[in-house]
């Protein structure tokens, strides 16, 4: 998680969190499957790298209840298509512009955000197809 963040009041931000702030942590993914964590927040970039197809999943507010406005960013470097749905696909919604709303898929180098609007609700924007 890059340095800087949830800061609380009356927090003194050092240098090393201000210059975490405008820099990505990397969090390289090389399986078929991920399940975002609450540690894929705040300046986070996922990186999917497997050659093959793989799906990135967002979990319910009952496994971890990101903070609405929550931005993730995901790359996908791998061969394959990265397909991103939610875990449980009857409780957390997930919408794109994409071909299938509810599981945008990514193509090779190119990127999607993830960002929670509302209770189990997430839109992705970005390369999606």
């Amino acid at each position: 998680m890059a340095t800087g963040f949830p800061a609380v009041t009356g927090d003194i931000m050092t240098a090393a969190m201000f210059n975490g702030l405008v820099s990505y942590t990397l969090n390289s993914q090389s399986g078929a499957t991920y399940t975002l964590a609450s540690t894929d927040q705040y300046q986070v970039l996922v990186i999917t790298t497997n050659a093959s197809t793989k799906t990135v999943s967002i979990p319910t507010d009952a496994t971890y209840a990101f903070p609405n406005g929550t931005a993730i960013t995901i790359l996908n470097t791998g061969a394959g298509l990265l397909t991103i749905n939610a875990v449980t696909p009857g409780t957390t919604t997930v919408t794109s512009a994409g071909a299938v709303s509810a599981s945008p898929t990514v193509m090779q180098y190119k990127a999607a955000v993830a960002i929670k609007t509302a209770t189990n609700a997430w839109t992705v924007v970005g390369s999606v197809a």
